[in-house]
């Protein structure tokens, strides 16, 4: 479905299908999207003021156009904040993709590994961000698991990539982390306004949360970035190495 009615209100469906969104300040409350497209919902560059609320978003395995696969449950291509709350997500190889938006109080889990249409291993992430954002990303009280192995393409809960450009002005508060090869990627060496604070690491996977550890790549030096606060499941603190 492609949405392009300003103010638009989608409560209470049950979709089969996937959302497309061609407007602004559009709300997706108390319902269920089931995709078997490249995404669950979409904000299109150029519109803004999406809000996902209280709403389960998944997808059919091995139906996807992806070589089977289904890549976003939520992806933000615009230039403005959007919000995510109080969502169960499961399937998407990335479930929540974008580099600016406040994403709180979800619970990301079951994520299928998929071989992509190059015939690689996706990569798979809870939450994603490829950096170069003006805006800001705000990510706290969220469930964030990858249970994938890492030999079919785990990635982290948390991805912050400089993918795009550098990463900035992120916050990653009061989650529960665990799985990927590490549970947070942490911008790397030109990340700039990273705060990590009061996460929790969990082994429910793998010992240090991560197949290789809690995190990496995280710029200790770098302005304004803060960690603080962050522990494994039973109160041990962590201490990350430098990026590099």
């Amino acid at each position: 479905m492609s949405i392009r009615t300003d103010g638009a209100v989608i409560r209470g469906q049950d979709i089969t299908g996937s959302l497309d969104i061609y407007a602004n300040n559009v709300t997706v409350i108390d319902s269920r999207i089931t995709s078997t497209n490249w995404w669950g919902i979409n904000l299109r560059p150029g519109y803004s003021g999406l809000r996902v609320l209280h709403t389960t978003i998944t997808a059919v395995p091995g139906k996807g156009p992806d070589n089977g696969g289904v890549d976003y449950a939520v992806s933000n291509m615009g230039s403005s904040s959007i919000e995510v709350g109080w969502c169960d997500i499961s399937v998407f190889g990335n479930a929540l993709s974008m580099g600016q938006g406040t994403l709180h109080d979800n619970y990301v889990h079951g994520l299928v590994p998929f071989r992509n249409n190059g015939g690689e291993w996706q990569h798979t992430d809870a939450v994603i961000s490829g950096g170069g954002s003006s805006g800001t990303l705000v990510v706290r009280h969220n469930t964030l698991l990858n249970a994938v192995p890492v030999d079919q393409g785990a990635s982290a809960a948390v991805g912050l990539f400089a993918d795009t450009g550098h990463v900035s002005n992120t916050v990653i508060d009061g989650n529960l982390l665990a799985g990927g090869a590490y549970a947070l990627y942490g911008g790397g060496d030109g990340a700039t306004g990273i705060t990590v604070t009061n996460n929790v690491f969990s082994t429910r996977y793998h010992r240090y949360s991560g197949v290789y550890g809690a995190v990496t790549a995280w710029n200790a030096g770098g302005a304004g970035n803060v960690w603080r606060g962050n522990r494994f499941d039973d109160g041990t603190p962590i201490t990350p190495e430098p990026a590099g």
